[in-house]
């Protein structure tokens, strides 16, 4: 009967009136999250390169740098090489090169299309060198056809070709003759691709290295000399190819890189898709990427204005990493070549990267007196007449990763065992790994204490990490001596309003530096009732982000807040976890609550990041989850947690510490936890329950 009371009582948060939101005031959030990305950028610029002191160190750790990128591009280990069946559909002839329309598969179903640009009098067994070009997003179309970024980049292929290269101009996924998506995150609110440990960067980064094998099968095509070069989105791309291929010899990104500070405090991301960003589960700035190349040849180009590559980051980005060129004995083969304009393809530009690679990969010094011309029209350069039907380009964010396979329940306690210690170390690895280190002072400090209809309400403050205050509100019946529970409910939006609701009421004095939603009288003698009846605290907090740290509540600022927070190697949802943890930590730091048995009571996605603070936090005696998600795929971020498990194996994880109570219609999505507590005897650790009828509004 307790029990029943308990949820009676416990539940009313999801079920009260619903609060109308009340209108923010995001100052107070937007300076401090402003600070906080400040300082999480600063800790990852600090920390960039500085263990390489010489050439020894940068040999020794350079591997496992090239493994992490792959891992963050989702390309670790490497998919198989597949058959790239290679087509060419047609030829565009011109008096000096012939164009090659042509395209492979880069996996089964992943079309890669393209144009090989080949001089023409070539000599019977000549090779050439040969440059990938990777395109930017320069997509052209006529009458809702697409002609691919290959069009408007064409005047390089035919530069090259007139120069005796090989070139080939491949399509980027978006924007090419068979359209795909980068802007996941940008624009589509596909968040779960970070859960997915999913990025189009690495999609590019895959089509470039088939790219690679295709030249290398060509018999104009000197294989031991290949360069790379792009502007802009092909930019990236580069930096990709040559940081995970050594067959690149000489590489030219142009308007491709700057560093985080650019990204995420100056807030260039904000002009950026997702193909121009690894998953940065690792935590690395750009300059690292960058040192990948080493000692290859290399040569940054940028323009001086380019307001999505602003120079002062590309100049640092340049100066790590010539500090590492000269330590590995070549500081000629890096260059940065700086011309005047804005994000523009330049004929400047183009001399320069033209120079490098005769200098890198031919030997030669000679003056350029040919211009980069357009020859053809778009038709001319399109690969196909109908688009494949087995095409996965459009869907390859679905498949490109691999989801972890759905697990068997163990047979028993030591297979159990086994399968549970390897989920954490990748939680810890994969999923966790932007958390600050455990252990920082909480710093708790009461910021008032009152009392009123017979309920006394307290709030504190405490430092969930360097930059983040939150508040945590700690409410009981006023003569309480002892308390035999408490319980701590992480709040979201919806939540944050109906506690604001219910207890303004009796405390509007105290709440008044927020934006008080109409009170909920009818809510407030409910709680007043279960204070009286029983000998409860009810503990609340709102993560970061929510309620008195909300910041800008614009459409676009939410995004790419969150996407400043995945390019800091986490996700906004990760970091309101450790808020969570934190919040349990400072509501056992309370006096008189150090050793009160303490429940967590979540809901919708808070119910999610619920169950994985506590899976990290000691002495939780149960929680309770109410219209929690049954998959990541709809339910919080995470980075890289589908490659691990799902929600159902998070819970069973909670469940073997303690008691586990899921309010949900969805009795099969929670099957695993089901069989795993009955197998292993877990009696009554988890339990299924009808989520109680919502309350009328009144």
């Amino acid at each position: 009967m307790r029990w029943f009371v308990f949820i009676a009582f416990v539940s009313w948060l999801p079920f009260a009136y619903a609060a109308e939101p009340p209108k923010l005031d995001t100052s107070r959030g937007d300076r401090m999250i402003a600070e906080y990305f400040r300082l999480e950028t600063a800790k990852l610029r600090e920390a960039c390169l500085a263990d390489i002191h010489s050439a020894d160190d940068w040999n020794a750790k350079k591997g496992e740098y090239r493994r992490q990128l792959l891992d963050m591009l989702g390309l670790d280990p490497l998919p198989e090489r597949t058959e790239l069946q290679p087509v060419v559909t047609g030829k565009t002839e011109h008096d000096e090169f012939t164009v090659e329309r042509l395209h492979f598969q880069s996996r089964p179903g992943l079309y890669v299309t393209g144009d090989l640009y080949v001089p023409n009098n070539l000599k019977k067994g000549e090779k050439l060198p040969a440059i990938l070009y990777v395109c930017g997003h320069g997509g052209v179309k006529k009458d809702g056809v697409s002609f691919g970024n290959k069009v408007h980049y064409q005047h390089h292929g035919g530069w090259f070709a007139r120069n005796g290269y090989v070139c080939l101009i491949i399509d980027s996924l978006q924007l090419g003759e068979i359209e795909g998506i980068h802007h996941g995150t940008h624009r589509y609110d596909r968040w779960w691709w970070l859960s997915r440990g999913y990025t189009p960067a690495g999609v590019e980064a895959w089509n470039c290295v088939r790219a690679l094998d295709y030249l290398q099968t060509r018999p104009e095509v000197d294989g031991d000399k290949l360069g790379v070069t792009g502007r802009s989105g092909g930019g990236a791309y580069s930096w990709w190819i040559a940081a995970i291929d050594e067959r690149i010899k000489a590489a030219v990104p142009t308007a491709g890189i700057t560093d985080l500070q650019n990204h995420v405090v100056d807030g260039v991301v904000e002009g950026h898709c997702d193909c121009m960003f690894c998953l940065n589960t690792y935590r690395w700035d750009y300059p690292l990427v960058a040192a990948l190349v080493a000692p290859r040849a290399l040569l940054i180009s940028n323009t001086d204005r380019d307001g999505i590559f602003p120079l002062d980051g590309v100049y640092r980005t340049y100066s790590k990493v010539r500090r590492l060129y000269e330590l590995l004995g070549k500081p000629n083969d890096l260059a940065l070549q700086i011309t005047a304009g804005g994000h523009a393809d330049t004929q400047e530009l183009h001399i320069h990267a033209f120079r490098w690679f005769d200098k890198h990969l031919k030997g030669i010094d000679r003056p350029i007196d040919k211009v980069a011309t357009k020859f053809f029209q778009p038709e001319q350069l399109k690969v196909f007449d109908k688009l494949p039907a087995d095409e996965l380009n459009t869907k390859i964010d679905e498949t490109f990763v691999a989801a972890a396979p759905t697990p068997v329940p163990p047979a028993d306690k030591d297979a159990w065992e086994k399968q549970r210690d390897g989920w954490l170390q990748q939680l810890g690895d994969k999923v966790f790994r932007g958390w600050p280190v455990s252990g920082s002072p909480l710093e708790l400090t009461e910021a008032f204490n009152v009392e009123s209809d017979g309920v006394r309400l307290r709030a504190f403050d405490f430092v969930s990490q360097q930059g983040i205050t939150l508040r945590l509100y700690v409410a009981q019946r006023a003569k309480l001596d002892k308390a035999e529970l408490v319980v701590v409910n992480p709040l979201d939006t919806a939540g944050w309003s109906e506690f604001l609701a219910t207890f303004r009421p009796a405390f509007e004095a105290q709440l008044q530096g927020e934006s008080l939603p109409e009170a909920n009288a009818i809510e407030w003698q409910s709680t007043q009732k279960m204070f009286d009846s029983f000998p409860w605290v009810m503990a609340y907090v709102a993560p970061r982000g929510i309620g008195p740290t909300a910041w800008d509540q614009s459409a676009k600022k939410q995004v790419q807040h969150r996407r400043r927070f995945y390019l800091l190697g986490q996700t906004l949802e990760e970091m309101q976890t450790w808020d969570v943890r934190r919040a349990i930590q400072a509501t056992r730091a309370v006096t008189g609550l150090t050793e009160t048995p303490l429940w967590l009571q979540g809901h919708r996605q808070m119910a999610a990041l619920s169950v994985y603070a506590a899976i990290f936090e000691p002495n939780i005696k149960r929680i309770d989850l109410h219209e929690m998600p049954a998959s990541h795929r709809d339910g919080p971020a995470l980075f890289n947690v589908l490659r691990v498990f799902d929600l159902p194996q998070a819970v069973t994880l909670a469940a073997e510490r303690f008691q586990v109570v899921i309010y949900s219609p969805e009795k099969d999505a929670w099957q695993f936890p089901q069989a795993v507590a009955e197998r292993l005897q877990w009696e009554k650790r988890f339990q299924l329950r009808t989520p109680p009828q919502p309350k009328a509004a009144e």
